[in-house]
Parts: C-alpha cells; structure tokens; sequence
C-alpha cells in the first residue's frame, strides 16, 4: 500500500549573481574628482566650488540663527518695554449700535468683528472718539475694553513674553533657511559663469578644427 503524499515543497532558488562592489569614484555625483581624459580643468573647479559651499553653510547656518535669533530677540523684548511703557487699558463707550450678523449664533458670528465709533477717555483726561472693532449685535452705551497710547489713539496691547519669543524663532527660522538658499544662489551663478566660460571655449576649439573638417581634399 502506497504511503502518504509528501507536501509540495518550494522549487529551489536560483543561485544569484555575486555582487561586484563598485568603486565610490563611479557614483555619477563624484565624475569630477575622476581623473579621466574628458574631464576639463572647469570642472574640478566646479566641484571644489560645490564643496567649498556646501562647508561654508555648515559653518555659517549656525551662526546665522544665533545672531539672527538674538538680535531679534533684544529688538522685541525692547519694543515689548516700550510699548508696555507707552501704551494704557481703558474702557471705552459705543457711540452707535454694531451691525447685526446674517446668521446669528453661528460660529462665525462668534468670530466676526465690526468697526465702529467708540468714546474714551486718554492719559491726559482728553476725551475722544474712534473706530474700534467689536462684536456684533453690541447695541450703544455698551462698554469695551481697549488700548490706547500716549498720543489718544487706539492701539493693540503691549508684546507679551510668549509673541516675544514666537517672534525670535520666526526669524532664527528665516536665517536657518536663507543662507542654504543663498550658497545655492551662489553655487548656481558660478555654473552659469563656468557654462559660459565652456561654451567660449568649445566655439573657440570648434573654429580651430572647421576649416579643416570644411577643407576639401
């Protein structure tokens, strides 16, 4: 009596190729630094240029952000005192009831604001009127907390710690960001120049060898 069937088993893999390693001169980035018949003293150039570049925004970025980052800072903590020095919280008055929104208790009722005279009273006691934004719907009469500076005039509140700081690392983040952009900016003027400078030399090469490609036997 025949005994059971074996299971299938897998077909066998095929032996695969040995890998031939490659040498790290043939990546296509790295032709200019192999030393070959083809390869034009510009190119060299070229490539010590990229590295030169490349090394000099390692370097630089760095210090751009700490400069960058700190000059913003003393600029805004400074602008910050000046304000909380120059600028008041009062209360002001409507003088006209605000506009009604089209859809009223909806969430962008709850965001909208509209212009409208208000009465208040500066520093000096002076009293004046403004333009101020307010929630709709606010009939006159109705009070509203406001800023307002030395010269009477209606103004945003002094810079809190928090705006001061956020400020600082927008433009630390501006400075990381624009020195890779302008070593890219340089890196692409001198392959500009370069290209020229090739394109000179192949015309030059090219009328050299016309005439006697042109000449007739």
């Amino acid at each position: 009596m025949a005994g059971p069937i074996p299971p299938a088993q897998p077909p066998p893999e095929e032996p695969r190729p040995p890998r031939v390693p490659q040498h790290p001169h043939t990546h296509p980035l790295l032709w200019r630094w192999r030393r070959n018949p083809l390869r034009r003293r510009t190119d060299l150039v070229q490539a010590w240029i990229a590295v030169g570049l490349f090394l000099a925004v390692l370097t630089a970025t760095p210090a751009a952000v700490v400069l960058v980052g700190d000059a913003a800072h003393r600029h805004f903590e400074q602008s910050a005192r000046h304000q909380a020095g120059t600028r008041h919280r009062t209360t002001a008055v409507l003088v006209h009831d605000a506009p009604r929104h089209p859809e009223p208790g909806s969430v962008e009722a709850k965001k909208s604001l509209y212009p409208v005279a208000v009465r208040f009273t500066d520093r000096h006691g002076h009293t004046r009127t403004a333009e101020a934004d307010v929630e709709p719907a606010l009939t006159a009469g109705n009070t509203i907390p406001v800023w307002v500076s030395d010269e009477g005039k209606l103004t945003g509140p002094p810079l809190t710690k928090e705006e001061v700081r956020d400020h600082t690392k927008g433009y630390a983040v501006l400075a990381a960001i624009a020195v890779p952009l302008v070593g890219a900016a340089a890196y692409a003027c001198a392959h500009r120049r370069i290209e020229r400078h090739n394109l000179a030399q192949w015309g030059a090469a090219w009328a050299r060898t016309a005439p006697r490609w042109s000449t007739s036997p």
